[in-house]
């Protein structure tokens, strides 16, 4: 007798796992369970105890490039006691090595919430961490254009206001602006490279934890604090400025969970950045005619 043929369901297969250029939205091959009453942007598999390891790895990451950094000073210059100036002044001629430093730590950081949890958990890296497509429902526009265009108005709005505040002279930033390269590299970086991984790990990775335990609007809040707080030693911890990023930061995080997607807070950081970045070049006439430094 002919062996039976039983025709069953076909195996699935799973989906790409898209990127912010295509965002496919492909559904995850073990989706966490559903929680009763929580959006689907809010549904993660991952809770306090991943949220601690990650800020003990972000800390130790952040050690070992600042570390290296300064080795690395150290060793081209063949002194070991650099005083603040000397740093200041291998900062300014050598803007290669800070930049590379925060590229390597946004590098780790991206690579343990993939490993930790997408690889782990057999999920798709992009649409895990909240990257999906702008869809109409009803609480925010879908129009990806209106996103970037707000973040170039936003960072107008910012440069305004950021003229009536008292800043310090020679910022830490600023030392990266005093050579030609340095100031290149910094505003690839900030428009290619930051949007990016930052939006990633605060609205894709953190927000979502803490809407889901606190509610929304605590979390909206809660990030924007976080997000302005991360950039403070950049800016010498200039109040008012750092209290400009942390309203930049809650209205990034505010459009993400209106939109119910990482991409809306993405567009907004990016025309945010590039606007100071084509201002930048603009205002210097391509980094040709830099302002005075102390």
């Amino acid at each position: 007798m002919a062996d039976k043929i039983v025709v069953g369901e076909p195996e699935p297969v799973p989906g790409l796992p898209g990127d912010p250029m295509s965002l496919a939205g492909a559904a995850a091959a073990t989706p966490p369970p559903p929680s009763s009453g929580l959006p689907d942007d809010l549904r993660i598999s991952w809770g306090w105890l991943h949220f601690v390891a990650f800020l003990f790895f972000g800390f130790v990451s952040f050690l070992i490039t600042q570390i290296g950094a300064g080795l690395y000073f150290i060793a081209q210059s063949h002194n070991a006691h650099l005083t603040q100036k000397d740093l200041e002044h291998m900062v300014a001629s050598k803007p290669i090595v800070p930049i590379v430093a925060n590229v390597l730590l946004y590098a780790l950081i991206i690579f343990f919430l993939y490993l930790s949890i997408p690889v782990l958990k057999n999920l798709p890296f992009w649409h895990t961490f909240g990257w999906r497509k702008l869809v109409p429902n009803g609480n925010a526009p879908s129009n990806p254009w209106l996103y970037f265009a707000g973040g170039i108005g936003l960072s107008l709005c910012v440069a305004i206001v950021s003229t009536r505040i008292k800043t310090p002279e020679n910022l830490p930033i600023e030392q990266l602006f005093k050579s030609r390269n340095g100031a290149f590299l910094l505003m690839g970086m900030a428009v290619l490279i930051a949007p990016l991984v930052e939006e990633t790990v605060f609205r894709g990775y953190v927000y979502p934890l803490f809407a889901k335990n606190w509610g929304v609007a605590p979390a909206v809040v809660i990030n924007g604090v976080l997000f302005g707080l991360m950039h403070g030693a950049q800016l010498g911890w200039t109040m008012g400025l750092v209290a400009m990023l942390i309203t930049v930061g809650i209205i990034f995080t505010f459009a993400r969970a209106r939109a119910g997607t990482v991409l809306a807070s993405f567009l907004l950081h990016l025309g945010y950045n590039s606007m100071i970045a084509f201002s930048a070049i603009i205002s210097t006439h391509g980094f040709t005619r830099m302002p005075p430094h102390p």
